[in-house]
Parts: structure tokens; C-alpha cells; sequence
């Protein structure tokens, strides 16, 4: 029988589940990485679980303008060159024309939150470490593909992406991209991430200035 919804109370409750089973793996040294703004209550309380650090990974995803939730691509820092779908910008007929407002709209909000995010923060720097990337849900997953591809390129010895939940086939695939998955569920994703959370609103930039002042 299916399990009913919602799983979790909210995302720094699915950040507690998802901690026993990474601190099960006793990562040596690990760094934690959060996907502003969704992934970053959820990483909190594993960061500190841990006794690790808590940095940022700054990822936008490039939503088709007449249906924003669905990514033909994804930009990260660390990464010169937008990382797309070609099998959804096929799909959807999207043309150059169309990708490029959303191209210069996503980066215009990356640099806007990296300035304010990031202001007076000691980043972490991955190379050779374990690096644990955390979101707050795995669906298509177009974000965290950035986000490892993005870590790879910065040399993480190992990169663990770590969801509390995740669709079975996104799971498939993206233990390909990462070294380990791992998920405090998995079920299918017919109606969003937020169908699993009973608080799944929307974080401010207040709210994530808060949380990476308590992180630090």
C-alpha cells in the first residue's frame, strides 16, 4: 500500500532523517554543500550532525519561459558554459532566441544572490575532500546535475548526493553521476517535491541569511 503524504513536517525535519544514515557511513572530513534556496534548512542540521562545514553551491535552473518548472538546462558557478538538456530543448521547440533572455534573466540572479550570499563567507574548497551535496528533493534533477558537475570540476575526491527524497529512476541515473546517492525515500514524483513536505514554503533571502549565520 502506497505511503501517504506528506512525508516530512518540513525540511529541516527531512534534514534529521536523512542525518543517521550519513553519519552511518562515517565519512572522514566531509564538507556539506546546500542548493540555495530549498537544499540549505535541509543541510543544516546535517552539516552540524557531522561536524562539518556548510558552504553554498550557487546553481540556477533555465526553466522554458511558458513552463519555468520544467529545466532545458541548469548554470552553476564554477561551470564557464551552461549545462543543457538537448532531448527537452528538442521537445519543446525552444530556439536560441528564446533560450537566450533566460539564459541573461538566471545569470543576473545567480550574481545577485552570490553578492548577497555570499558576502564576507570563507568558502570551502572541495578538492580532495568528500563533498555530501544536499537539496531538497531529487525529480529531474537538473540542478544537482550542475551542482556535481560543478564539484567535479573543482576536484572533490568523492561526491555523495544526499536527498531526503527522490524519485526511483532519478536515483538510477544519478548514481552514474555521483559516487553514492543517498535518500531517506524514494516514491514517484507526479506532483512535486512540496507534495511531501506539509512546509514546503517558499525560503526568503531573510530566512537564508539567518540560517547561513547560524551555520558560520
Amino acid at each position: 500500500m502506497p505511503r501517504p503524504l506528506p512525508l516530512f513536517a518540513d525540511r529541516t525535519g527531512a534534514g534529521l532523517k536523512l542525518l543517521p544514515l550519513l553519519q552511518a557511513r562515517c565519512f572522514a572530513d566531509p564538507v556539506v554543500y546546500a542548493l540555495p534556496r530549498g537544499g540549505v534548512p535541509v543541510a543544516l542540521p546535517i552539516a552540524q550532525g557531522l561536524h562539518a562545514p556548510l558552504d553554498l553551491l550557487l546553481v540556477r535552473k533555465l526553466g522554458v519561459p511558458w513552463q519555468p518548472e520544467l529545466g532545458f538546462g541548469a548554470i552553476a558557478e564554477g561551470l564557464a558554459e551552461p549545462l543543457l538538456n538537448q532531448d527537452i530543448i528538442a521537445h519543446t521547440g525552444l530556439t536560441e532566441e528564446m533560450i537566450g533572455p533566460v539564459l541573461v534573466s538566471e545569470k543576473q540572479e545567480l550574481a545577485r544572490r552570490t553578492a548577497l550570499y555570499l558576502k564576507g563567507r570563507r568558502r570551502q574548497d572541495p578538492k580532495g575532500r568528500i563533498a555530501i551535496l544536499v537539496d531538497d528533493g531529487l525529480a529531474t534533477g537538473v540542478t544537482a546535475r550542475a551542482g556535481l558537475a560543478a564539484l567535479r570540476k573543482q576536484g572533490a575526491a568523492r561526491i555523495v548526493l544526499a536527498v531526503p527524497i527522490a524519485a526511483p529512476e532519478s536515483v538510477a541515473e544519478f548514481q552514474g553521476l555521483a559516487d553514492e546517492v543517498i535518500t531517506a525515500e524514494t516514491a514517484p514524483i507526479r506532483s512535486g517535491i512540496g507534495a511531501f513536505y506539509r512546509d514546503f514554503h517558499q525560503i526568503s533571502d531573510a530566512e537564508m541569511l539567518e540560517m547561513l549565520a547560524r551555520a558560520a
